[in-house]
């Protein structure tokens, strides 16, 4: 007899009725245990069935993966995913176990959103990163020089251009070529104004036996040089000294007349026979100066007083480089 299939048999609702020969037994079905006559779920998640995460339900089990993982084909254990052979980020993937990490290409930071890539204004880290004028590219930046100026081979630093040595000027054959920082000058050849005669090497001078050279400098030397805007001070930047010297003279050296009425230079005597033109204060360029240093020789035996001037044109840059 089937007490099984005639329902004849003591099998509580929780149990499933097995037929045997002669008789039945009450068993519990998969997923769950005999417990005092009951059928009780076991509650598999308890005994780590899962690697990662376990959700039980009613005689069963499932399992599943932390996110960056995937479910192996075991339903137990998990993989990592490789995140990055999907390309989520705007340059460079590194894979990580369950997760990945973005990072970016120099110049460039790593956006708020961890996937894109924003640009970095290296020009707004520091106004010294280049000398004259800094522009921001994609990843970069430029550093970029006046006119009258090149880019030096560190990528920061201007150079003058010598427009002399180049060619690159427009001075005629009776002009003489003369450069300065981030420019030049033409200047015409040297014509003495009488009673001055030429006489050589940009000299003029008036004779002491013209009567019209009575009360005028002796000799006057025309000199040109350069002077970088805002030069740090104070500052040498001419020297002087007398070629001749004369028993018993002594010599006094100073600026004469027009050139210096802001006091940017005074006259430093170095020795009995020389003397320095001091740079006293900064001079914004550009600008154009003429100065004319004399030097008066005093001979008290002779009873002789005489006097030479270097008339000292100085071009003061638009930039301090």
């Amino acid at each position: 007899m089937d007490e099984c299939e005639t329902d004849s048999h003591q099998c509580n609702p929780t149990q499933v009725c097995i037929n045997t020969a002669g008789g039945y037994t009450c068993s519990c079905t998969e997923g769950y245990w005999l417990v005092g006559g009951q059928c009780q779920d076991i509650d598999e998640c308890r005994y780590g069935y899962c690697q990662q995460l376990c959700a039980n339900v009613p005689g069963s089990y499932s399992c599943s993966c932390n996110p960056g993982f995937l479910l192996n084909p075991d339903s137990r254990t998990c993989q990592d995913v490789d995140e990055c052979e999907d390309n989520p980020c705007a340059h460079g993937c590194f894979n990580t176990y369950g997760s990945y990490m973005c990072n970016c290409e120099e110049g460039f930071e790593l956006a708020s959103d961890g996937t894109t890539c924003n640009d970095l204004d290296e020009c707004g880290f520091s106004e010294f990163l280049c000398q004259h004028r800094c522009v921001n590219t994609p990843g970069s930046f430029q550093c970029h020089c006046p006119g009258g100026y090149y880019l030096y081979e560190d990528g920061r630093s201007c150079e003058d251009i010598n427009e002399c040595e180049t060619g690159n000027n427009t001075c005629t054959t009776a002009q003489v070529c003369f450069n300065f920082q981030g420019g030049y000058t033409c200047l015409d050849l040297l014509k003495c104004d009488p009673p001055y005669v030429e006489l050589g090497d940009n000299q003029c001078m008036c004779s002491a036996e013209n009567p019209a050279c009575r009360d005028r400098p002796f000799t006057i030397l025309y000199r040109h040089m350069d002077l970088s805007s805002g030069r740090s001070v104070p500052a040498d930047i001419f020297q002087m000294q007398a070629t001749t010297r004369y028993p018993g003279a002594f010599y006094i050296f100073q600026i004469k007349g027009p050139g210096n009425e802001g006091r940017e230079f005074y006259m430093r005597q170095t020795s009995n026979v020389s003397a320095t033109l001091v740079l006293s204060r900064p001079i914004k360029g550009p600008r154009e100066l003429v100065l004319d240093l004399e030097m008066v020789t005093v001979n008290n035996v002779i009873n002789f007083r005489g006097s030479s001037i270097i008339r000292l044109t100085i071009y003061v840059s638009e930039h301090p480089y």
